[in-house]
């Protein structure tokens, strides 16, 4: 598969004209609040530097969580089950993005958390702008790594590496997706390939 149509394929599908739009109305409504300041940066560039720690988190305790019974009642999440089907077929292409209903509490929840936590509109905008920015890289990054298109680049490589070594070696190590050996290195979660055994739970997500 060539890049080109890998990004044809890409496009057909719900969240990244979701986020894509969404991005295209706050650049508008970020160029047209003005007020442009050196402290818009400061929020984008925590965001971006903690994002491999955030990524981290949401894949090991929301789409990796065991289902629990609490009271006859069963603790689970569509994005959680999503996920194991995700694993159990790591190739249906439509399971690798975040479902649309989802992203509607997202897009919804960051922008209401966004406007009452910042001074500023033009401040609240400049953040959620770098949101939809990080989330439209996520789904591409994601997307591109279960198709058929193979790594070029050094970095790519060795992206695409990692998160294969979750899905078809031990799903209990390489959690990020959008870098290697980042958050996964800080919260030891990877080891050296040659040391892992090849788990028979990486597309039965806790032998379910």
């Amino acid at each position: 598969m060539t890049l080109r149509a890998a990004a044809r394929e890409f496009w057909r599908y719900p969240s990244p004209w979701m986020i894509g739009a969404v991005f295209v109305v706050l650049t508008g409504a970020r160029i047209t609040a003005g007020d442009w300041r050196v402290d818009d940066a400061y929020a984008p560039v925590v965001l971006f530097a903690l994002f491999p720690v955030v990524e981290w988190l949401i894949h090991v305790c929301i789409l990796h969580w065991r289902p629990r019974r609490l009271g006859g009642v069963t603790l689970d999440s569509p994005l959680a089950r999503k996920h194991r089907a995700h694993h159990a077929d790591p190739r249906d292409i439509p399971l690798l993005f975040i479902p649309w209903r989802s992203l509607v509490y997202v897009i919804v929840g960051c922008a209401a958390v966004s406007l009452l936590a910042f001074p500023r509109t033009s401040q609240a905008l400049s953040f959620m702008l770098a949101v939809t920015a990080v989330g439209l890289l996520y789904e591409w990054t994601h997307y591109l790594i279960h198709t058929d298109y193979r790594p070029r680049g050094r970095v790519y490589k060795a992206i695409w590496r990692n998160h294969r070594l979750h899905h078809y070696k031990n799903e209990h190590y390489w959690f990020t997706v959008t870098t290697t050996a980042t958050a996964d290195r800080l919260f030891g979660t990877f080891p050296d390939p040659a040391t892992v055994t090849t788990s028979p739970t990486a597309k039965n997500l806790h032998g379910i």
